[in-house]
This record gives C-alpha cells, sequence and structure tokens, in this order.
C-alpha cells in the first residue's frame, strides 16, 4: 500500500534528506586517488551522528557499514574496505538515514581523478536520467512513466539499466511501495498524485545489464564487468509539482560532478 505524505511529513522527510545531502557532497573533496572506502564510510557516519541523524544502511538486513561504496563494475551495495582508489576509477556512493523518525536516501557517481570519456558519459547519462524521470513526476501521470523517461534515455546513450533493482517509496520506512522499476512501458501502475514520495534512483551499465551478486553477499556487479553508475535522490510530489528533497541548504542545483564539468 502506498503511504501518501502530508505537507509537514514531507518537510521532516527533507530535513533527513539534507543530512544526507551534506554527507555525499562532503564527501566529493575526498575522492582522490589512494583514499581507503572505509575512511570514506567512517567520515560519512561521524557526519551523519554529528548532525543528530542515524545512519540507515548500518545494521539493515545484516548490512556491516553506514555507507555503500562501489566501484567500477560494483552497481551498488559495496561494502567499504581497505581497498584504495585509484586513479581513472568511478564509485558510486549511496547514504541513507534516519532522523526524528523519518529517512532520506540518495546516491551519486564521482570520478576519481581523470576518468576515460566513456566513463564520464556514462555518469553524466545516469543523473540526466535521473532528471528525464523527474519530469515525469506529475499529478495524472502514471508510475510507469517515470520508468520510461528514464530507460528511454539510458538506452539513447548506448547504455544499459539494471533491471534487478529498483527505486521506492521512503518516509517512514527506508523502503515503502510503490517499487519503481529503470525500466518498462508508459501507462502502467498507480497513477501519481501529490503526497507520493519516491527514491527515484537509475542504475546504469556500460555494456549488459545482467548482474551478479559477490561472495560477501550483498556487492552487485556487472556480470561482464563494464562500468556502472548510481545516481538518486528522494522526491516528493507536491501541490506545487515534484520537490528534489535530497539537497543541502546552500544548493538547490546538481551534483558537483554535474555542475562543475557540464554547467559551468
Amino acid at each position: 500500500m502506498i503511504i501518501y505524505k502530508t505537507e509537514a511529513e514531507i518537510q521532516a522527510i527533507k530535513m533527513s534528506n539534507r543530512i544526507v545531502a551534506k554527507v555525499l557532497a562532503g564527501l566529493w573533496p575526498l575522492i582522490k586517488p589512494g583514499v581507503r572506502t572505509k575512511e570514506l564510510d567512517d567520515y560519512a557516519e561521524k557526519r551523519a551522528r554529528e548532525m543528530g541523524a542515524i545512519p540507515a544502511f548500518k545494521g539493515y538486513r545484516g548490512y556491516p557499514s553506514a555507507l555503500c561504496t562501489s566501484i567500477n563494475e560494483e552497481i551498488v551495495h559495496g561494502i567499504p574496505s581497505s581497498r584504495a582508489l585509484r586513479e581513472g576509477d568511478i564509485i558510486s556512493l549511496d547514504f541513507g538515514v534516519l532522523y526524528e523518525g523519518y529517512y532520506g536516501d540518495a546516491a551519486v557517481t564521482y570520478p576519481v581523478g581523470k576518468v576515460s570519456e566513456r566513463a564520464q558519459e556514462l555518469i553524466l547519462t545516469a543523473e540526466e536520467a535521473f532528471y528525464k524521470g523527474l519530469e515525469q513526476m506529475q499529478e495524472g501521470n502514471r508510475l510507469s512513466d517515470i520508468s520510461n523517461a528514464v530507460q528511454k534515455h539510458v538506452e539513447s546513450h548506448g547504455f544499459s539499466v539494471i533491471r534487478n533493482f529498483v527505486g521506492h517509496g521512503i518516509g517512514h520506512s527506508l523502503h515503502e511501495e510503490p517499487q519503481l522499476p529503470n525500466f518498462g512501458n508508459p501507462g502502467c501502475g498507480p497513477k501519481l498524485r501529490p503526497g507520493l514520495v519516491l527514491a527515484i534512483e537509475p542504475m546504469i551499465a556500460a555494456g549488459d545489464w545482467n548482474v551478479q551478486i559477490l561472495d560477501d553477499g550483498w556487492t552487485a556487479v556487472t556480470r561482464d564487468g563494464s562500468l556502472a553508475a548510481h545516481f538518486e535522490h528522494t522526491v516528493a510530489l507536491t501541490q506545487r509539482g515534484p520537490e528534489i528533497l535530497s539537497l543541502t541548504d546552500e544548493e538547490e542545483i546538481k551534483t558537483p560532478y554535474l555542475k562543475e564539468n557540464h554547467y559551468a
């Protein structure tokens, strides 16, 4: 059952998501060759707790860390470790918190130093696909209109959408109904109406969309070893239209990567 949120609840979810946004923005300057993913995890957890939030992923269904750090062919749920970032890597950071009873969740893919043009295009396409989906989050549209817009944009660039993982409702719980695939025909699913809060999160691959789970039981990788990117915001449909909740107080903008490289 979809839980529609009141304006007051949307504002509370926004507070949680702004903490997530601040953590992800704070991680950006740390993304350099030689940095270990455990250091990123330590920063994310410490910063969230300083702001009064509880890391939402740590302990969730047994996940051992606060932050998901997925490198190169890793799509989602990469576990932080002593692994060091290398020049040319790309890393997806997925983070969530619980703050005063409400959840926030967002993700971004960052380049590590200088990356290939293909990797850069993959990162940009994942982010653009989110905004294509967001354009369809309008009252009266159907849920799959978002899915279809994401898929069309990703595939128009020669990439594929991952089909094993989906976006989702969020608010009182980390994962709520409805599930939101990143593919499908338009005009299907429930009609969108104010009060709906979704985590829209394109997960895309440079090659095939098939997935394999590593022996750690969490890390999902592309089966063909191709690069993957992940981009996510929590969004509310209000009486005024869609609103991105997972932005910082200081910036109603796109991520540092997209802004600096393409919107300067």
